[in-house]
């Protein structure tokens, strides 16, 4: 009740209000689901039958590292063993004596998991049986250096952290923590941060001082962490307390929505084929006929409903009409063969209990299908907390703006100029049938509560909706009108990053749901204005953000690419990370007008429905079963919208020339611009350019109504170590404050360039989800693990990996143990048997080749005109200087370069890589081709 009072005073809700679901919104654990522990790490160096007496009074699990008993250890174990107490042990393989143990409680229940043999250190593993997955490990590193200990550890971690969701690693690792600068602890300090571990001993544990007896955990709360001396050994003891979870939660749901069946779409199709079509008038009759003749139909045959699911949810696949009907005829099968214990009806029973099994497993598999692409967001379902979100995000747009208002007060409001020779864009094409059936079909499927049809669904009976679709999206392209029932957004609170406070508002990002049919006409006219915008080359160069053929690795590539030629050459280069605050929403209207007019070239019917587009928008905050009240848009372009990224692009167009008039290079995603320049060692006259340009960037974009976030905008600096240090003191002279290492569009990039920190964030990521795809891998088909396998763990392995060319192996191996953990989850493979003939079963590419395999795709698209131009720019053709055999054979020339990093640029490293490349290969006539066979290619260079 208690706990129950404190969650109403903290969200607000009222008593009339469900307690369970704020408990869920709030991650609490009800008290009854808790249970505490005490745990102590001691380590031996004899164990001969000693039991101290202040053991008995634990009621906890007990480790002693190691125990060095003769042939008669079980017995010596038992006499050690208190009251009350068990144990698990490993001895010591092929030597005298010796070995690993865990004594504990023998009220939990538990599990021995049967340990893989390493070389480097011994070790025993005890799974407890609870809500989550939770597993303890004792392990003993011989204090003797053995070269392959790290390699081992990491490999016994990287099944680990995919088994188990909480996970307490303790024991005698014979490496001095205490001392960080000695390379042992420096190597263990990576490794356990590259599966997200903690080691939380502090304090010396042997007599000598250093503190050798560890204590790791990940996904457990380690309280009450002491050092004690018990006079038992030279190593003092480990106390520590932890709390696990032993039972689930019940709670209850409200849910609201129509009752859509497989039949309801052919229902559908013949009633709205007997309504009259349309009537002609202005584009907003049309919507408010259209929308009306819908909700009339789905009242009549899917009704909205309203439940409310108590207790313990059953399982959907369960509901099944098939699985049901073999539930019933199993159990009428079973109770005829109880009743008249016949073998002939134990045959039947048999027999329609394994059909009963096979559709049960049928539906499952289908069910985790249909929800792959599915995921669901914590919410705190309030409307006080609706309406506070609202007012924030207004507040903070208003803020923003009235700030650099008067920042640029009396400085006068500046707007660029008209370009001459300007191509003129009038008005838009209307299209046909064929046009909008593949805009239905590209655009995304998911829905929001302004859709008066699920997404879904209406894809499906789009076939009798296309005339009316069509007129209306005709009607709002040529008059110039958008239709005002569309204007309105329902905002979803997305949370930045996964690490900030929930708590905190600002620690969410304001996304637009906008309603289906809006989306199909933003489409029909972001295809129409973006290759207007392509032939008149009115797009920015260097602007990579929602281009075709661009995208955040291009960029990278580029950037990276000029910093590391300017490393090569023994120049510095100094990187600035431009950060702007809420930048799509501080979008002025008026200026963007005066953009797509007077840049773009947009007039009569276009402009007006731009005009027409941004005009009278409003939204409101969604979370739950809650709402907001309405608030009304002045300004900015909607996050989530299909023109947004476009329009944004667009505004920000003149800010190049400002950049540019500067001699600075610099490179734009969307809102992430990033600006660099090189110099010599002593040089420090670039860098007063910097700050000017800098300067009148800020300038720039506060007449823009556009607001620099000084404090995350950070400062890098690249090339010899103590070049950087000289240039980081001047810097600051110009109160720029330099980093060692920054996130740069997804990469954490380093002053190295050695990506250590990057990879390691990936290592954490893909372990997780590794973790959560092993739990669940039982319950799907192969080819849907295989689905979610890369989804959520090639995904990461191949972002932007064209950037990690000349990384040395050590590094790229930390990559490719998560690919073995995935070919294991996903085959079943047991963790003794060889990972390479599974890896060209499933026909992978190691990573180092997955790294080759992208850039040699980029050189492809970029010398056939499917990449950008600054890619391009990158690649030079091979001309021989007399006529030679080589000659038209595709060849690049490869640039001399004096340093390794230089060989890691993508101008040197691709070159090299494409020339090795076969002919037949090199000359693919299409981009599926050039796939096929360089995939083929490098399966061969890797497996044969």
């Amino acid at each position: 009740m208690i706990q129950n009072a404190a969650a109403r005073v903290l969200t607000g809700i009222s008593k009339r209000d469900h307690i369970s679901p704020i408990l869920v919104s709030l991650h609490w654990l009800p008290v009854k689901s808790r249970i505490e522990f005490k745990i102590l790490l001691l380590t031996y160096k004899a164990l001969n039958n000693r039991s101290p007496s202040y053991l008995k009074d634990l009621i906890v699990p007990y480790y002693p590292s190691r125990t060095l008993h003769q042939n008669n250890s079980a017995a010596v174990l038992i006499e050690s063993t208190p009251p009350n107490f068990t144990f698990i042990s490993e001895a010591r393989v092929q030597k005298r004596g010796g070995g690993v143990a865990i004594l504990f409680n023998e009220s939990f229940q538990y599990q021995q998991l049967s340990s893989e043999h390493f070389s480097s250190f011994e070790y025993v593993a005890l799974q407890l049986k609870s809500l989550s997955r939770v597993v303890l490990l004792n392990i003993y590193r011989p204090p003797k250096y053995c070269a392959n200990f790290f390699d081992d550890f990491s490999e016994l971690l990287s099944m680990i952290c995919i088994d188990f969701d909480c996970v307490i690693i303790a024991g005698d690792f014979n490496i001095h923590v205490d001392n960080p600068q000695v390379k042992g602890t420096k190597d263990l300090c990576n490794t356990l941060d590259n599966f997200g571990l903690v080691q939380h001993v502090t304090e010396g544990t042997h007599d000598k001082g250093h503190t050798l007896d560890l204590l790791i955990s990940k996904g457990l709360s380690i309280s009450n962490v002491t050092v004690s001396d018990v006079g038992l050994s030279d190593h003092s003891c480990v106390f520590f307390e932890s709390t696990v979870s032993v039972q689930s939660t019940v709670f209850t749901e409200v849910t609201k929505k129509r009752c859509i069946t497989e039949s309801t779409s052919e229902i559908f199709n013949q009633a709205f084929s007997s309504t009259p079509a349309l009537s002609w008038g202005l584009v907003d009759e049309l919507i408010g006929s259209f929308n009306a003749k819908i909700v009339y139909i789905m009242d009549a045959i899917a009704p909205t409903k309203v439940k409310v699911i108590s207790g313990k949810k059953k399982s959907p696949r369960r509901n099944a009409t098939l699985v049901r009907n073999n539930k019933r005829e199993c159990r009428k099968a079973e109770r005829r063969w109880r009743k008249s214990k016949l073998q002939v009806h134990y045959n039947i029973y048999k027999e329609k209990l394994y059909t009963y099994n096979l559709q049960l497993r049928n539906a499952r598999q289908s069910y985790f299908a249909d929800i792959i692409t599915k995921t669901i967001a914590p919410e705190l379902p309030s409307t006080r907390a609706c309406n506070d979100f609202a007012s924030f995000f207004i507040e903070k747009i208003q803020n923003i703006r009235q700030a650099v208002s008067a920042s640029t007060a009396g400085s006068g409001h500046v707007l660029c100029q008209r370009k001459t020779n300007l191509n003129t864009m009038t008005q838009f094409n209307p299209i046909n049938h064929k046009n909008l059936e593949d805009i239905i079909h590209q655009l995304n499927s998911s829905s929001c509560c302004l859709d008066i049809l699920p997404t879904r669904f209406l894809k499906k009976v789009s076939q009798v909706l296309l005339t009316d679709l069509l007129w209306i999206v005709n009607l709002s392209l040529t008059s110039g009108v958008f239709p005002q029932a569309l204007k309105t957004a329902v905002i979803k609170p997305l949370l930045k990053k996964s690490n900030l406070d929930k708590s905190q508002m600002n620690s969410y990002r304001p996304i637009s749901n906008l309603p289906f049919l809006s989306k199909i006409i933003e489409k029909a006219v972001f295809q129409q204005l973006n290759n207007y915008l392509t032939k008149s080359n009115s797009f920015n160069v260097f602007q990579s953000g929602f281009r075709q053929h661009h995208s955040t690795e291009t960029a990278l590539i580029k950037v990276i690419n000029d910093i590391r030629l300017s490393t090569d050459s023994g120049r510095m280069t100094v990187l600035v990370l431009l950060d702007l605050s809420a930048a799509f929403d501080t979008v002025d209207h008026n200026i963007l007008l005066n953009r797509l007019e007077n840049w773009v070239g947009l007039s009569s019917t276009v402009l007006n429905w731009f005009k027409s587009y941004l005009k009278d928008r409003n939204y409101f905050v969604s979370i739950g079963n809650f709402t907001s009240e309405q608030t009304a848009i002045t300004c900015g372009v909607p996050q989530g919208s299909i023109l947004g990224p476009l329009l944004f692009n667009i505004y920000m167009l003149p800010l190049a020339q400002t950049i540019e008039n500067n001699n600075v290079s610099y490179h734009s995603y969307a809102d992430d611009t990033q600006i660099y320049i090189t110099m010599s060692p002593g040089d420090h006259g670039p860098i007063q350019v910097l700050g000017k340009c800098i300067e009148q960037i800020n300038e720039w974009l506060c007449q823009n109504f556009l607001q620099l976030n000084k404090d995350k905008t950070e400062v890098m600096v690249f090339g010899a170590k103590e070049g950087r240090l000289k240039v980081s003191l001047e810097l600051q002279s110009l109160q720029l404050k330099t980093t060692d290492q920054a996130r740069n569009l997804g990469v954490v990039m380093d002053s190295e360039l050695s990506f250590e920190k990057h990879i390691k964030a990936i290592t954490k990521s893909a372990y997780y989800h590794l973790k959560n795809i092993s739990r669940i891998k039982g319950l799907m088909s192969q080819q849907d693990l295989e689905k979610l396998v890369h989804a959520f763990i090639f995904s990461r392995l191949d972002y932007c990996n064209s950037i990690f060319t000349g990384l040395p192996k050590k590094t790229l191996r930390q990559l490719q143990l998560i690919q073995n953990s995935a070919a294991r989850v996903l085959t079943k493979t047991k963790k003794v048997d060889h990972i390479t003939p599974v890896l060209k079963s499933l026909h992978w590419l190691p990573v180092t080749q997955r790294v080759d395999f992208k850039v040699l795709l980029l050189v492809y698209k970029a010398l056939n005109g499917l990449g950008p131009k600054y890619i391009r720019d990158l690649l030079t053709q091979y001309i021989p200087t007399r006529p030679l055999r080589s000659s038209g054979s595709g060849l690049l020339l490869v640039p001399r370069v004096k340093t390794k990093h230089g060989e890691a640029a993508f101008s040197f490293y691709a070159p090299y890589i494409w020339n090795k490349l076969p002919e037949n290969c090199r000359s693919a006539e299409t981009l599926s081709t050039f796939k096929s066979s360089l995939k083929t290619y490098l399966f061969s260079a890797a497996f044969d």
